[in-house]
């Protein structure tokens, strides 16, 4: 079962109380925080996430498990990977293009 939970979109302009996420060389917000579930990613020049992903928007989506979710017509091009001790996320993109995240928290 997926629960819709963002948008993410990257930018270049620094935003309000973005944090840092060292791995992925990206500065993150919290969706939770803006009324339309917006979470803004402004990536370091060399970071090492897919273009793919730095130059598309994606939908997150929340899972139970990450395990048990059918992934037909998905293709891992991201993780999985802890963000913090509490969420493990992967990002896939469907066949018809698009870029869908998964998140499992915990």
């Amino acid at each position: 079962m997926f629960k819709f939970d963002h948008v993410g979109i990257t930018t270049t302009e620094k935003k309000e109380n973005e944090f840092y996420y060292e791995p992925n060389k990206v500065w993150i917000t919290d969706s939770e925080t803006h009324p339309f579930h917006i979470e803004w990613l402004r990536y370091e020049p060399d970071s090492p996430v897919t273009e793919m992903i730095r130059k598309n928007p994606h939908i997150g989506y929340c899972v139970d498990s990450l395990k048990d979710v059918n992934l037909e017509g998905l293709e891992l091009i991201l993780g999985p990977m802890i963000i913090d001790e509490h969420k493990i996320v992967a990002f896939y993109k469907y066949m018809d293009g698009s870029i869908i995240e998964l998140m499992e928290n915990h």
